[in-house]
Formats: structure tokens, sequence, C-alpha cells
């Protein structure tokens, strides 16, 4: 299995091996911890088949097994111990003549032991997790820690390596960083955060920021956050949104945000955000200002109706307006059924277009089909097409409550691809089984 990190010495036995080991020898203990006042051993299994043809008319046969094992236990004093693993693997059974891409890619996303106490949200990790706090939003092999401290107050602290997803671009070689807060948790909370990724030489990342919820009424929700790279000395983002809901009928929300590319992306760890390399077209000094709404009308329990708008004000580029409505209908286990337009207004050709999509499913009993199709048609032909079109046949089997097998098949045609026809088979298989404390499965 090969480890995706940022160390500049790359170890033969990946830390995700170390790591996927240790998970599931924590995972074997607990499972046979008979102290523990009850136990709980998940599973998913998702073997997936794709079958298409890359942009060079090559086929392309990559077989995907994605894995997630986790176990829980209560103790005696009201806490949860859990152990969790995920990960994902690949073989490539396609043509022997793209010798570009490997045959075999692994992947570990997660494997980390957990405790959550029963009082003060205390909660201590370790091992390769997702940590979500404050201006944080990293994959890390290392520790996390949180909990309330008195008066309102809480604290979260978390340090390790970061986990990058390109080996060859530098995320550093070690990340660390916290977040305060205080709460009256019916009413609001509000949080400052800050965090550093440094390597031998420099700091990759510095970033310091502040959050907040405010919940003043029942049916009122204000969110919002900004973020500072004091590397740049500059703000990276500024995201606020207010949702109003005064009964389960009626719906209104709205947001704005401003990010500036040079500083948000300047810690960037893959090349999807280098705007440097050829073709990507973004200049980075570019900054957008987003404003947008949604109104949305539930007459029914199963019928909805929504219109909603976006306008995009782009420094660089020219701005754009994206507005249009939905209607969806749903009975659950049943039918559901919707369509929608958009129009996207735009100074450049690609960028005027009216949208259309129409879909459906249904279930029969242990067996579900479903269609989805999508239009874009656009005023002028981009790469002399002037229709996208997109349509996606799906179906599935449910065996029993913990297997399914499911397929699809979509076919496209836009401005960069002509017919293509793709198709998807997956076997998904589940399970979880409680044992009692004396270790006895229920």
């Amino acid at each position: 299995m090969e480890s995706h990190r940022t160390s500049k010495t790359r170890r033969p036995l990946p830390l995700a091996l170390q790591a996927a080991g240790g998970t599931l020898a924590a995972c074997l203990l607990l499972a046979a911890a008979p102290a523990m006042a009850e136990t709980v051993v998940s599973g998913q299994s998702d073997t997936i088949l794709r079958i298409g043809r890359n942009s060079e008319k090559k086929l392309e046969v990559p077989a995907y097994e994605y894995l997630r094992l986790g176990i829980l236990s209560n103790d005696s004093y009201g806490g949860t111990l859990s152990a969790n693993f995920g990960g994902w693997g690949r073989v490539n059974l396609d043509d022997r003549s793209n010798r570009d891409r490997k045959s075999y890619e692994s992947d570990l996303q997660y494997g980390y032991i957990s405790y959550q106490a029963a009082k003060n949200n205390i909660v201590a990790t370790a091992g390769r997790q997702f940590v979500t706090e404050g201006v944080a939003s990293d994959r890390l092999d290392g520790i996390y820690l949180r909990s309330d401290i008195a008066a309102g107050f809480a604290a979260s602290a978390f340090a390790g390596n970061p986990v990058i997803s390109e080996p060859n671009y530098q995320g550093g070689d070690v990340i660390f960083g916290g977040r305060v807060s205080h709460s009256m948790y019916k009413y609001y909370t509000v949080g400052v955060s800050a965090l550093r990724s440094s390597g031998e030489t420099k700091n990759n990342r510095e970033e310091l920021g502040g959050d907040f919820w405010f919940h003043p009424a029942k049916e009122l929700d204000v969110t919002g956050r900004s973020t500072f790279n004091a590397l740049t000395n500059n703000w990276m983002e500024h995201a606020y949104a207010v949702s109003l809901v005064p009964n389960d009928m009626f719906r209104v929300s709205a947001d704005v945000s401003k990010i500036n590319y040079k500083d948000y992306f300047a810690g960037q760890t893959t090349s999807v955000f280098n705007f440097s390399l050829p073709g990507r077209g973004i200049d980075p000094n570019e900054e957008l200002t987003a404003v947008g709404g949604v109104v949305a009308l539930n007459p029914t329990k199963e019928l909805s109706v929504s219109v909603d708008m976006k306008h995009y004000d782009y420094k660089v580029a020219q701005p754009a307006n994206y507005y249009g409505a939905k209607l969806a209908y749903a009975k659950p286990e049943s039918y559901s059924a919707g369509a929608s337009i958009h129009r996207m207004d735009g100074k450049q050709n690609k960028l005027r277009y009216t949208e259309y999509r129409i879909y459906t499913a249904k279930e029969f009993h242990n067996a579900d089909v479903s269609l989805d199709l999508i239009d874009v048609h656009y005023d002028s032909a981009v790469n002399g097409v002037r229709d996208a079109f997109t349509a996606t046949v799906g179906g599935g089997y449910k065996f029993n409550e913990a297997l399914r097998l499911g397929a699809d098949i979509d076919y496209s045609k836009n401005p960069d691809y002509d017919n293509e026809v793709r198709a998807l088979v997956k076997l998904t298989y589940a399970f979880d089984m409680k044992y009692a404390g004396e270790g006895r499965a229920k």
C-alpha cells in the first residue's frame, strides 16, 4: 500500500501501512475486550468496476475496492472508545498501452483510535484523521484533542504530519494549530483559530481566522468565517450566510463570499490549483465576490419548488449571473422525479447557456431504476458543439439488507468529448454486529 504524504524522505514501509496495522490491531483488541459494556462492529465494502475510454480513445477498466471498518465500545463511565479504518485500492485491468498509468494504487484514507468522554465534550484521537477546526480542514497523521473548559469556553488542538494526495507537492513536515471558542449553546458560538505548517527551511502555511454561529430565534441562523493568510499578509476568504425557516413549508437563505485567489491558494498542495501550469487559464490575481440566495416552498411533504440565483463578480474575468428554478417530487421508498432550468449569463461564449434537467427514479420491491437527462444549450457553439448532453441510466438489486448490486451507463457529448460512453458496476456489502459485555453477539 502506498501512502501519500509529504516527508521529504519517503520510507520503504509507508506510515499508512503502520497506521492501518495499528488500527486493525486496536479493532481486534476492542472486539475482544470483555470489560466493555457493549461493542458494535460495523463495516462496508464497495467494489467498483468502471469501463470507458480516455481523451486518447484508450480503453480504461479500473477496478476499485473501498473498505471501511469501525469498532465502537462504551465503557462503564459512559465514555466511548472507537477504532476506525478506511482505505481504497485500485487495479487497472485495461489496455497495457496505457503505460503512463500505474497498474496498482492504494491509499489509507483514515485510521485512528478515538475516545470521547461522557462529560465536557472531551475527545482524544490519534492516527490518520481529518481535522476540521476553524481555519483547519486538513488530513494528518497525528493527534487531536478537544475539551470544554469553563464558563462556556472550549479549546481544541492538533499536531502531526500533513497528508498530501500528490507526493510531488510540499505540504510541510509538521502541521499544528488549534481553536478557542465561547458558546451559549442555544444562541451562539464564536471562535478564533490558527494553523501553521512548516518544513525544514520555511513555513508553508500560516493562517488565522474567526468564525461564528448566531441563533437569535429558532427560525433564524447566521453563520460566517474569515481567514487571513499571515504569509501573504492578506485575507484569503470571507464567507457569510443566513437562513430563515419560519415553518415547514417555507425557507429562504442568502450568502455572500469573497476569495482572493493569490492568498487563498498560496499553500496549495495539489496541481489542480497550480495556475502556472499550461492550459489552466486562471489569473492568480483574480478576486471573486459571489452573492446568492434561494427561496423554497414545500406545499406538501412530497413536493418542493425553489428559485435560486447567484451573481459572480470577478476582478479580472467578466462577471456572470446564474439563476433558475427547480421542481421536485419525492415519495420515500417509492418514487421520485424532478426538473430544473437554469440560465448562465456571462460575457464569454462558454458562460452563456441555458441548462435543462429532468430525472426520475422508481423502486420495485428489491429493485430500483433511474434516469437522468441534462442538456446545456449554448447561445453560440463552443468547439463546434451547441448542445452538451448527458444521459444516465441506472439500476440496482438488493439481495438482502447487507448486499446490493448496482450499475449505470452514461452517455455524454460536450465541447471537450465527442460521444463518450462510460459504465459502472458496484457491489456493496455492509454489516454491523453488536456484542454484549460478556462478548456474545446479539
